[in-house]
């Protein structure tokens, strides 16, 4: 007998045949392959020998908890050094990746949050944007289950308090977390933490390392000097490699000259280690050597707002084109004066960062750091506008860059998405840099750039958008205040903070009546009468589509009218007009094209008016369609109004057991999306019958 059978494990697809001729297979779906995010392991490390044999002590003896190791000491003592050189000596032992994370506990900017944390951690373990749920306690239940069984080891590094720490473990007891910081977290004791100490190493490690970097035998040579180096560098590996790599640089400079000119600085030590020892008069020594434009690439950088910055921004933040700049960059990463943490993406070490920050507030005037600072603005500003038109290309925007020829960044949709996810921190940080100097006009043209991206990103950009309508208003410019207390508006809506989202809506409308501009004026009262549905009042949320409709008809946007006939026909539905309903429902459908997202809520509305009609066999093909196009469309939102409607339908039916099927699915995408009919699906399953 012909046997064909597959053992093991399988992921994404798979197709089993006894005979095959030919076959062609393709899908919409792609799997991640496992994350592998730890930084490089160093090239010059300390010896370290009894910290390692206690990591792997603790590793060896984990069996049924999760492994959480805390490593703590002063900044620059090679903490980070110390976990990614161990984990990467272990990283066989977790067969389904590694996760890294700067926390950024001494970042200009703050503690990266632990929310923003978990999106960057569900996206790595293959969540779509889309998916992924606002608030902390929903990011965090999803992270949960989605590490549950798992064999993973995380690096969390730079560590500002165990709250922070804790929303990021794992659930899993086959995985590892290292965690860094300068204070021992010792509140993460009750999450059965294991705890060691980093200590500055002693003369003779520091010595090893210091020959490691510097080469030669130079250190044999002038073993005194080395030791007295060793001294002055406080034993902190950061600081060896910086003096190292300056003597590696200049092969005839001795050590003595060295130790010498280090003992001659008389300036504020701002970064100490020791009553005697500035670890900034290092640093400062290492910047004097540099070359005028890497070292004012050195100060500027610094003023990047976010944690992490490419080649591109700090090309702009430069001023010089990119190879210059690449070339330059790269001159500070060999000198250690700056991480290269993928390819082409950067970031210092929290001391070097805060050298270089001081170092700009003392030789760069006002100007030029400003000027810098708009040149980066700017520079998000424009890949956000691009990536914009590429999701979207036919939305009406009023921003100057969108009336320009394009200037394409972005060779498809996707890659437009991938950018906007990556850059996500750093374009809003771009956003509140601009409030800061007051650059209104750049303020309300990113806000209306990013809305685009906004369905695709989940979380409150309520803060946000405020803030842009703000500039808009100052600007004098009526039309983009408009359009932004439109998006303000929806933005509230989402939220079921309805009387507030009429507020905006209501002066966006006044706006747009008193400029004559129909298209906002028919926005807004399309946005109003979907607020005031979510607050009950039907019939004013009627009058108001219905004067919508009125104006899209009269410039001409049938696909904008279909919309506004889709709405009424659920508000009729809603209202108990079933036939009136029917009637605008089957008019919008017809006047859309069969691939497109507003043909699935069409038939969604139709489908849901009918079997509220009662006419539960004509409605279930038309839900069985709706579902089937957002599926294919890869609309989830779509997907669960339709799952929803299904289940109600089985409900009519009696058929419990597969209507729950329908809502439990429909509940775990609105979930996902973080909207709050989540919660209602929750509220309507534990009114059903309980499965038997």
């Amino acid at each position: 007998m012909n046997r064909n059978e597959v053992s093991g494990t399988v992921r994404g697809h798979l197709v089993q045949a006894g005979s095959v001729g030919q076959i062609v297979y393709s899908s919409d779906s792609f799997e991640l392959p496992a994350p592998s995010q730890l930084p490089p392991p160093p090239r010059y490390f300390a010896k370290r020998e009894s910290e390692l044999a206690t990591l792997n002590a603790w590793l060896d003896d984990h069996t049924a908890d999760l492994l959480l190791a805390v490593v703590s000491g002063t900044g620059g003592v090679g903490k980070t050094m110390l976990a990614v050189t161990w984990l990467h000596h272990v990283r066989e032992r977790f067969r389904d990746g590694h996760l890294y994370v700067d926390l950024g506990a001494f970042s200009p900017t703050g503690p990266i949050a632990p929310e923003d944390v978990l999106e960057w951690f569900l996206l790595s373990l293959g969540l779509p944007a889309r998916q992924i749920p606002d608030g902390l306690p929903r990011r965090t239940a999803l992270y949960r289950s989605l590490t549950a069984g798992r064999s993973l080891a995380l690096l969390l590094d730079n560590a500002f308090s165990a709250a922070q720490v804790r929303p990021l473990l794992p659930s899993s007891a086959q995985c590892a977390v290292v965690v860094t910081s300068r204070q021992r977290l010792t509140g993460l004791r009750v999450s059965g933490a294991h705890f060691l100490d980093v200590d500055p190493l002693d003369v003779d490690d520091s010595v090893e390392l210091l020959e490691k970097v510097v080469g030669g035998g130079r250190t044999e040579a002038e073993i005194s000097e080395a030791e007295e180096l060793a001294r002055l560098c406080g034993g902190l590996p950061i600081a060896l490699s910086v003096v190292g790599a300056r003597l590696f640089a200049r092969p005839h400079r001795s050590l003595r000259t060295e130790v010498v000119e280090i003992k001659a600085k008389d300036r504020l030590a701002a970064l100490n280690t020791s009553d005697d020892v500035s670890v900034a008069e290092i640093f400062d020594m290492s910047y004097e050597a540099l070359p005028r434009d890497e070292a004012r690439l050195y100060r500027l950088c610094a003023r990047h707002p976010g944690a992490v910055f490419g080649l591109g921004v700090a090309s702009a933040i430069a001023d010089k084109p990119a190879a210059e700049t690449e070339t330059a960059i790269y001159e500070l990463v060999e000198r250690n004066l700056l991480t290269e943490i993928a390819e082409h993406r950067f970031r210092y070490h929290d001391l070097l960062l805060v050298h270089a920050r001081q170092l700009s507030s003392r030789v760069d005037d006002d100007a030029s750091l400003a000027a810098a600072a708009k040149r980066m603005v700017e520079w998000y500003l424009d890949g956000t506008v691009e990536a914009d038109r590429s999701m979207r290309p036919t939305r009406l925007r009023v921003g100057p860059r969108f009336q320009g020829p394009p200037k394409p960044r972005f060779a498809e949709r996707d890659e437009a998405l991938r950018w906007l996810s990556l850059e996500r921190t750093n374009l809003t940080s771009a956003v509140r840099t601009a409030a800061d100097h007051e650059w209104d006009t750049l303020v309300w043209e990113f806000c209306e750039a990013l809305w685009g991206f906004v369905p695709y990103a989940p979380g409150d950009w309520t803060a946000l958008y405020r803030t842009g309508v703000s500039a808009a208003h100052r600007c004098g410019h009526e039309v983009a205040e408009t359009g932004l207390r439109i998006m303000l508006g929806s933005t509230l809506t989402f939220r079921r903070d309805y009387d507030e989202a009429i507020t905006e809506n209501s002066h966006a409308l006044r706006l747009a009546e008193e400029t004559g501009n129909l298209f906002a004026t028919a926005t807004a009262l399309v946005e109003l009468a979907v607020a005031w549905q979510g607050k009950g009042d039907l019939h004013t949320a009627l009058d108001n589509l219905r004067r919508a409709k009125a104006i899209r008809e009269n410039i001409d946007t049938p696909r904008a009218v279909s919309q506004c006939q889709r709405r009424i026909g659920s508000l009729l539905a809603e209202l108990g007009q079933y036939e009136d309903a029917v009637a605008e429902l089957r008019q919008a459908l017809d006047a859309v094209p069969t691939a497109d997202v507003e043909r699935a809520l069409a038939l969604t509305e139709l489908g849901t008016a009918l079997l509220r009609w009662g006419h539960v066999a004509d409605a279930e093909p038309l839900l069985s369609q709706a579902l089937s196009l957002a599926t294919e469309l890869r609309s989830d939102l779509w997907r669960a109004n339709a799952l929803t409607a299904l289940g109600e339908l089985e409900l009519a039916r009696s058929d419990t057991a597969r209507a729950r099927a329908h809502l439990v699915s429909a509940r775990d995408l609105y979930a996902t999306l973080g909207s709050p009919k989540a919660a209602d699906l929750v509220t309507r399953l534990d009114g059903l019958a309980p499965p038997s």
